[in-house]
C-alpha cells in the first residue's frame, strides 16, 4: 500500500476538502485525486462520496482511517527512532502553541534555540491549547506548549512549566473595581467576558465557580485573551485573566481565600519517540523555567 496514498488519503478526511487536502500537503488538486482514486482501486473500495461540493467518508473510509493514522504514526515514530541514534539536532520540528504563550513566553527561547540549532526547521502553529493537544494526540504535531489541560485522560505527558496566576478583572470605573469587598456571589450580578466553553482556561473558571453554584451573565466568549483584555478595558463586563496580561488600566478585584491559577507547559504523545530535535527544545524550555525561578 502506497504511503503517500495513505497520507492524502488523511488529509483529505481531515480537511473534508481535496483543495484544502492539496494546499496543505503542497500538491496540486489532481495530484491528490490521482493518489485517493489509486488507494480506492488497490483497495477495491470507495473511501469518499462526493456529494455536490461536500465530501463524506465512506464506511470503508471510516474503517480504514484510524488505520491509516497509525501506520503513518508508526513510520514517522520509526524514522525519528533511526535519525536520533546520529544524535544530530535537524529536521523539521512541529510545534503547536497558543498565541499567549507565544508572545509572552517563547521569544527568549525560539530565539536561543533558533542560534543553537540552526539546521532545524521550526514548524510553529499559532492555535488554541485545546487544538494543539488534539494535534499531538494525532500525530500533527510533535511538541505543545500550551496551556495544560486540568483533566488528563488521554495517552499524553504533561511537563508543567510556569505556573501563571489568574486574576478577576475589571476596567477603573466597574462597579466591581470599586467596592471595598467582594464576595464571589457578586460577580453574578454583572456581565463577564469569559474564554469560549471548552477550553482549558473556562474550566478552571467554572471550577471556581462550582462550589457556590453560581450562574454567570456571559456577555461574550472568546478564545483570544488580547480581545477580551480590551472588552474589559472599555467597560463590557469583567474578566478572569493572566496576572502577566493587567496593566495600568486594568484592575485586579480580589476575592478572600480565592486563588486562581493554570499551569503552562510542555504536551507530547506518550507513545510515540520524540526526535532529537524536539527533545532539545524540551531541555531549553526546562532551562528557561529553572532560570525563571
Amino acid at each position: 500500500m502506497d504511503i503517500s496514498g495513505l497520507q492524502a488519503f488523511i488529509s483529505v478526511a481531515e480537511h473534508a476538502s481535496f483543495s484544502a487536502a492539496a494546499e496543505s500537503m503542497h500538491l496540486t488538486q489532481p495530484a491528490i485525486s490521482k493518489r485517493i482514486a489509486a488507494l480506492e482501486s488497490e483497495l477495491n473500495n470507495r473511501l469518499f462520496d462526493r456529494i455536490g461540493r461536500q465530501i463524506q467518508l465512506t464506511e470503508a473510509g471510516r474503517a480504514l482511517l484510524p488505520r491509516a493514522q497509525n501506520i503513518i504514526s508508526e513510520i514517522q515514530d520509526s524514522q525519528r527512532a533511526i535519525q536520533n541514534l546520529s544524535q544530530e539536532v535537524a529536521g523539521q520540528l512541529s510545534i503547536g502553541t497558543s498565541h499567549h504563550i507565544g508572545l509572552h513566553r517563547l521569544p527568549p527561547v525560539l530565539r536561543h534555540y533558533n542560534q543553537s540549532y540552526p539546521q532545524v526547521e521550526l514548524n510553529l502553529q499559532f492555535l488554541d491549547s485545546e487544538q494543539a493537544c488534539k494535534a499531538v494526540l494525532h500525530g500533527d504535531l510533535e511538541l505543545g506548549i500550551v496551556t495544560l489541560p486540568p483533566n488528563n485522560s488521554d495517552p499524553l505527558t504533561l511537563v508543567p512549566l510556569w505556573n501563571d496566576p489568574l486574576h478577576i478583572v475589571a476596567s477603573e470605573e466597574h462597579p466591581l473595581a470599586q467596592q471595598k469587598v467582594v464576595q464571589l456571589s457578586d460577580l453574578a450580578e454583572h456581565p463577564a467576558i469569559l474564554p469560549a466553553r471548552g477550553t482549558f482556561t473556562r474550566e478552571v473558571i467554572e471550577k471556581m465557580l462550582q462550589p457556590a453554584d453560581i450562574q454567570l451573565q456571559v456577555r461574550l466568549s472568546t478564545n483570544y485573551l488580547e480581545t477580551i483584555r480590551m472588552m474589559v478595558d472599555i467597560g463590557l463586563g469583567w474578566s478572569v485573566l493572566p496576572e502577566t496580561m493587567i496593566d495600568a488600566n486594568l484592575r485586579s478585584v480580589n476575592i478572600k481565600d480565592l486563588k486562581l491559577s493554570r499551569q503552562l507547559g510542555i504536551v507530547y504523545h506518550t507513545e510515540r519517540t520524540l526526535s532529537n530535535a524536539a527533545n532539545a527544545m524540551c531541555d531549553l524550555l526546562l532551562s528557561a523555567r529553572v532560570d525563571e525561578q
